[in-house]
């Protein structure tokens, strides 16, 4: 008996969520290391805004992708897999999505507590969720710092994994977030 299609693959919503969301993590991450290291200029504070407005929308990104997971199964695991690695699948996807909503409210805190509101998308003023507070504002950076990180990494594990997956054990783990189909292949 063959697998229907459908329970192979992810649910093209869930596929888009999956790639915006990533291409927006790599832009705002390099816009916070870019905007790090740049003077206190007009320039810098308008790419500090920018860092946050992306911060914010991974945010929305990421409740949206949640809901969506927690309504739609995802596509089983390829069969045979070790214990070990459906566990550690099943911890880095855990952290991923801690740190997704760690790493916007850990710098969201930060800038309230450093005094700065944010205006999202320079529109709609944002409550602060942190007290106006130096050493507090300091710790929060140093978090959300630590936390951009530690997401950068678990990023990179899941790539390498995913690539492992495919030009290894080409066992079909990557094509379930993909849009095209797999070309019929030979082993």
């Amino acid at each position: 008996m063959s697998v229907p299609a459908s329970d192979l693959r992810y649910t093209r919503p869930a596929i888009a969520l999956h790639w915006v969301l990533a291409a927006g993590l790599v832009a705002a991450f390099l816009v916070g290391l870019t905007v790090s290291d740049m003077p206190v200029t007009p320039k810098r504070v308008r790419w500090i805004n920018y860092h946050k407005w992306a911060g914010i929308t991974l945010l929305a990104l990421s409740c949206l992708r949640l809901l969506w997971r927690v309504s739609h199964r995802p596509p089983a695991l390829p069969q045979p897999m070790p214990t070990w690695q459906r566990r550690a699948y099943g911890l880095t996807h855990g952290l991923l999505y801690l740190c997704f909503f760690a790493v916007p409210l850990a710098g969201w805190a930060y800038s309230s507590a450093d005094g700065f509101h944010v205006v999202y998308l320079g529109w709609v003023q944002l409550p602060d969720i942190a007290p106006r507070d130096k050493a507090l504002a300091e710790l929060l950076k140093a978090a959300h710092e630590t936390l951009a990180w530690t997401l950068a990494a678990l990023v990179g594990l899941h790539v390498l994994a995913a690539l492992k997956h495919h030009f290894f054990d080409r066992d079909g783990l990557l094509w379930r977030m993909s849009w095209h189909r797999p070309r019929a292949t030979t082993r």
